[in-house]
């Protein structure tokens, strides 16, 4: 049976990114880490975040109703459970996927004119800019990487952001998949556009015997050493810089981790990415995607259908893929057998695993 709308709920959906933005804002000004010494009175707060003393009191009043800060009088306070999260200080900090979020909000305010010309939002802006009509585009020029449509690269604090971004949310659940995924026996990995290195530092943590190579631009070589350095596993832990769709992959590995990749890829780059990583892989190496999946029938789930357009907004050609797809992305990168892990991830992430 379909689902009975009402008005007021489609308005809900349509104003959610009110209490995104409202967030966003904190997060980008750092309000909570000069809330981490204590509650400071409002007038104070402004000077010290450089804000207009009135703007800033609304803001607060915004997150005083969301319950992510408290105000008594003209003091303000945040819990030590919003600390943890939002301080920068903190080492559960999660800021950066936040702060990157504020980045790519443009993209997304264009969703209609990206599904209008199927063109990500920065190559449409980046024709306007040379005068030239949309159709002329031909997609971003190359970065000093030989990396198409990024938006990562190009600033040092966007880069930041998007990398430690995928820190935080690789973090809420690498330490499951890496109980879940039997690695025993196998000595050498490598981790295909690891970016801070999240999967591979806990892989090794789980598993005595392993070593990992990071493999991925060069511009991530900076944050995948100091992670490796934060769990002590430099000696562990290496990385490779390259483009995984130019340059060739090290190897031969035991292990071949693929995850959140393939998504901002084109179907046929994507094939030809696992192609390449399985030709990186020992005899009977595991080659291993992590993704946020579709359904076969394409009717869901939520998270990986909404996912699918945020790669919409900002790469030529990626999106979410379903289960079907991957599993025969793997076949066809020579798996003799394909299956599917079934721990339970948040947000839609599936593990497939090809036998090789």
């Amino acid at each position: 049976m379909a689902k009975q709308w009402k008005a007021q709920e489609l308005l809900g959906i349509s104003g959610a990114y009110w209490a995104g933005c409202a967030l966003q804002a904190a997060v980008r000004l750092d309000l909570f880490s000069v809330l981490a010494a204590g509650a400071r009175d409002e007038a104070d707060l402004a000077r010290a975040l450089g804000c207009d003393g009135r703007a800033l009191s609304m803001l607060i009043t915004a997150l005083c109703a969301q319950d992510m800060l408290e105000r008594e009088g003209s003091k303000v306070s945040a819990s030590p459970e919003i600390l943890r999260f939002l301080a920068k200080d903190s080492p559960d900090y999660t800021g950066f996927i936040i702060r990157h979020h504020a980045e790519i909000m443009k993209n997304w305010v264009n969703l209609a004119d990206v599904v209008r010309r199927g063109r990500p939002w920065a190559e449409q802006e980046e024709s306007a800019a040379a005068g030239r009509p949309d159709k002329e585009a031909k997609g971003s020029a190359p970065d000093k990487d030989g990396n198409r449509g990024s938006v990562f690269t190009e600033d040092e604090s966007a880069r930041e952001d998007f990398l430690m971004g995928m820190f935080n949310v690789a973090r809420l659940q690498a330490e499951r998949v890496a109980q879940a995924l039997d690695l025993s026996g196998r000595r050498s990995l490598i981790d295909i556009g690891g970016g801070p290195g999240t999967y591979a530092v806990y892989f090794c943590l789980k598993n005595p015997d392993l070593r990992a190579d990071i493999f991925d631009l060069s511009t991530t070589g900076p944050f995948a050493r100091k992670t490796a350095a934060r769990f002590g596993l430099e000696a562990r832990i290496g990385f490779t810089p390259g483009n995984f769709n130019v340059d060739p992959l090290p190897g031969p590995y035991d292990v071949a981790w693929v995850s959140q990749v393939i998504h901002g890829e084109s179907e046929a780059e994507a094939a030809a990415l696992l192609r390449k990583a399985g030709a990186a892989l020992n005899p009977g190496g595991l080659l291993c995607v992590q993704e946020f999946t579709l359904a076969d029938d394409l009717s869901g789930p939520a998270h990986a259908a909404l996912f699918s357009l945020n790669m919409l907004v900002q790469t030529p050609g990626g999106r979410s893929y379903t289960a079907g797809e991957i599993s025969a992305m793997l076949k066809g990168a020579g798996a003799k057998r394909v299956r599917e892990l079934p721990e339970k991830l948040p947000m839609d992430c599936r593990i497939f695993i090809g036998e090789m």
